[in-house]
């Protein structure tokens, strides 16, 4: 089935996101400017149906196709039952991030006490923050920091908008490594009891 030109024009509007001028609406509905205009505000008159959830606006000397504000309710509620949570130890080591970048995780690990090896990879999963290149010492550990996404998820517009926190608290001097005697990250009941089982079958041999 063939799509009107009403359709063809809602579905440029969609796809195209940003407010788009008419005459980039002309030239890829192969009308002209005045036909263009026409169709818009019939398909305006279209979106004031109180049953439709979207609308039309111009900005930027563009027309755009936009949410109504009566919808903005459930779609806040969407993107809050959308939002991922960050457990604590999350936090703190993004904050050590945040604060101390570029970091490797050792540094991160001595700050914290304790391993970060997991916490690392979920944050870099949520793409909070990412590998920015290599520590040029032995080993060559890699350097973490945080991402256009941490800021954006945050409100911030850039990294000096962070609040000031306490010099002790992030004072880790460059290439530390972490004690041997750190303790591991906590663990759940089934993994200590696996590797509780596995110490005894060893001394048994």
């Amino acid at each position: 089935m063939e799509l009107s030109k009403l359709g063809e024009l809602e579905a440029l509007l969609f796809a195209g996101g940003d407010p788009l001028t008419l005459d980039r609406l002309s030239a890829a509905l192969s009308l002209s400017p005045s036909e263009t205009n026409d169709l818009v505000a019939r398909l305006q008159t279209c979106y004031q149906n109180e049953d439709r959830g979207l609308t039309l606006r111009r900005a930027a000397g563009g027309i755009q196709l936009v949410t109504k504000q009566e919808a903005a309710g459930a779609i806040r509620e969407l993107y809050e039952k959308q939002e991922q949570k960050i457990s604590n130890a999350a936090m703190e080591t993004l904050a050590i991030v945040a604060y101390k970048q570029p970091v490797t995780k050792s540094e991160i690990e001595a700050t914290r006490g304790v391993k970060v090896d997991g916490v690392v990879n979920t944050l870099t999963d949520m793409e909070l923050i990412a590998e920015v290149g290599r520590k040029e010492v032995i080993g060559r550990p890699i350097l973490y920091g945080t991402t256009e996404k941490f800021l954006v998820t945050f409100g911030l517009d850039s990294l000096a908008e962070l609040p000031e926190l306490p010099e002790e608290l992030l004072d880790v001097p460059d290439g530390t490594e972490p004690d041997t005697d750190v303790p591991p990250e906590e663990k759940t009941p089934d993994e200590a009891a696996r590797e509780e089982k596995t110490e005894v079958t060893e001394n048994d041999d």
